[in-house]
């Protein structure tokens, strides 16, 4: 018989271990990991201990994954209160600084707001070019990426060399009037490919709240 037959024949015959039983401990097989030869039966623990480690990896995994939504929905939860609670447009303003910067750890932060009636002075009514006032129309959502030569680096003053990675959330549900950026030292905190259904939630949530104060 050759390997094939044999490897055949096992697989038709699963009470052939059961019929000898002292094939388990006298057959050896090389080590998975090299060196000395074991028993087939060691070798199959092994393989299930390999298994229930990286199931044990994938369910430790899953959990961080929810405590990190856990966290993130929690800090979304205290933004919209502040929002609701503050009674004018600069208050919303200044909670909205407040909490991206302090509970969300984005160091840098930058809002502009156009086509409103803004009060006098606001400075998120700075001029903002038609270019990129188009670009945030055009946009379906939140995009992040690194911050080299992206056109909105310049609203963050004198600070565009310590910007590596950038989130930028369009303001607006049918018709972007706004756009909130996010900044980070850090070249790896807003990448192409990470999700962005927070960053979208926290752009409803702030287009919401400034519109009804404007």
């Amino acid at each position: 018989m050759n390997e094939d037959e044999i490897a055949q024949f096992l697989r038709a015959q699963p009470q052939f271990f059961d019929r000898h039983p002292d094939l388990l401990e006298s057959v050896m097989v090389p080590h998975p990991h090299g060196g000395r030869a074991i028993p087939l039966a060691e070798r199959q623990i092994l393989g299930l201990r390999e298994k229930v480690r990286l199931l044990e990896g994938k369910l430790g995994e899953l959990i961080r994954y929810g405590e990190d939504n856990e966290a993130i929905s929690e800090k979304v939860h205290r933004l919209s209160l502040a929002l609701l609670g503050a009674p004018d447009h600069a208050a919303s303003v200044q909670a909205l600084y407040f909490h991206l910067r302090e509970d969300f750890a984005v160091p840098r932060v930058a809002l502009r707001l156009w086509n409103k009636s803004l009060p006098e002075g606001a400075a998120e009514g700075a001029e903002v070019e038609a270019a990129l006032r188009d670009h945030a129309e055009s946009m379906a959502g939140p995009l992040c990426g690194p911050a080299a030569a992206n056109p909105f680096m310049g609203w963050f003053d004198g600070a565009q060399a310590h910007v590596r990675s950038l989130a930028l959330v369009p303001l607006g549900q049918t018709r972007v009037f706004g756009m909130l950026v996010l900044g980070s030292e850090d070249p790896r905190r807003f990448y192409p490919e990470m999700g962005t259904l927070f960053l979208r939630r926290i752009g409803e949530l702030v287009a919401a709240a400034l519109a009804s104060r404007l």
